[in-house]
């Protein structure tokens, strides 16, 4: 079992960027390759292209096809692209229906810029970890993400572009503490941003600190799926540097999540927000994939009513442009 100091000799001995990196001239891994920030534009940060619930003792690339998929997804992608979204991070975690390629090959097709990630998704009652991560100490397990921004996922080339674990809904398990503090180790070394499937605010705050042990700064953290009864623990995140995301926008919750919006932009702090829609989700297993839910309601409907609560484009532009580009840029967020 690796020692603490003998991973950070690891990490040091590896060259990756290091550098602090401004909106204007950072860097992103997308499946087809690095992009500048720059050229990011419109971007849906929290979006799924395929899921399979089926378990990480079951899963397999055999259980879909990529053609079939290919027919049933690509169709959403274009109509987004009309509508000027140019990139989109897909959150499906390793074991939970991850497939670099099958990512590549939309990307390349649609011609939007697509995210995939490293990390592993301990939430749903550990459903979808392998069984070596409930071995594993939190350095083996950052070292196997590490190695994925190195060399690339399964031994494809292409390299992730951020971390996406998933902890509990409660107080954080040993497990899961564990999972956090994997991510801090990867964040240190590779510089992605840490995206972490969380939801109420005491487990959010209990990663925080976790992190900030570990010497990272709240600015590398994405507080997915934020939820709380009390808005002040948004701006309490917020202030610390940590990314409200509120990534379950749909045509049901329009005005309460306007609302939430408009109260980060009175306290100065719509640029600590997130917004997308958690949608897609072709299943394996079911017929045809299942109901596939597209991404247009941000557009079509979200933004107008922003607009009518007195939102200009200058802060719709920071919503889904300046906000993504610089919550993805590939750096080092130190304490």
């Amino acid at each position: 079992m690796p020692s603490r100091r003998k991973f950070l000799q690891f990490c040091l001995s590896t060259p990756f960027l290091t550098r602090n990196i401004s909106f204007s001239e950072g860097v992103i891994n997308s499946v087809r390759g690095e992009i500048n920030t720059s050229d990011l534009g419109k971007t849906l940060i929290h979006e799924h292209i395929l899921v399979d619930f089926i378990g990480a003792d079951k899963i397999s690339s055999s259980r879909w096809d990529h053609q079939k998929v290919v027919d049933k997804v690509l169709p959403y992608l274009l109509e987004i692209k009309k509508r000027g979204i140019k990139s989109l991070a897909d959150c499906t975690p390793a074991f939970l229906g991850r497939d670099a390629v099958l990512l590549q090959k939309l990307s390349t097709l649609s011609g939007l810029n697509i995210l995939t990630n490293t990390g592993y998704y301990g939430a749903s009652d550990n459903k979808y970890l392998p069984n070596f991560a409930f071995k594993e100490t939190a350095e083996q397990l950052a070292s196997r993400w590490i190695t994925e921004f190195k060399d690339g996922i399964d031994g494809t080339g292409i390299k992730p572009g951020f971390i996406k674990i998933g902890v509990n809904p409660v107080t954080l398990s040993l497990l899961h503490q564990k999972l956090v503090r994997a991510a801090a180790l990867t964040h240190l070394e590779t510089g992605l941003t840490i995206y972490s499937h969380t939801g109420p605010s005491l487990p959010a705050f209990e990663e925080i600190e976790i992190l900030k042990k570990e010497g990272v700064n709240p600015e590398a953290f994405v507080w997915v799926h934020a939820s709380s009864n009390n808005n002040d623990d948004f701006l309490k995140a917020a202030k610390a540097g940590a990314w409200i995301s509120l990534d379950g926008i749909n045509e049901d919750n329009l005005e309460k999540n306007a609302i939430l919006v408009n109260f980060m932009k009175n306290n100065n702090l719509l640029k600590k927000v997130l917004i997308s829609h958690d949608a897609g989700w072709y299943k394996p297993g079911e017929e045809n994939g299942g109901n596939f839910t597209g991404f247009t309601t941000i557009p079509d409907r979200f933004f107008p009513l922003l607009k009518t609560k007195g939102f200009t484009d200058t802060d719709l532009d920071q919503l889904l442009v300046k906000n993504p580009a610089s919550v993805l840029a590939i750096r080092k967020r130190r304490i």
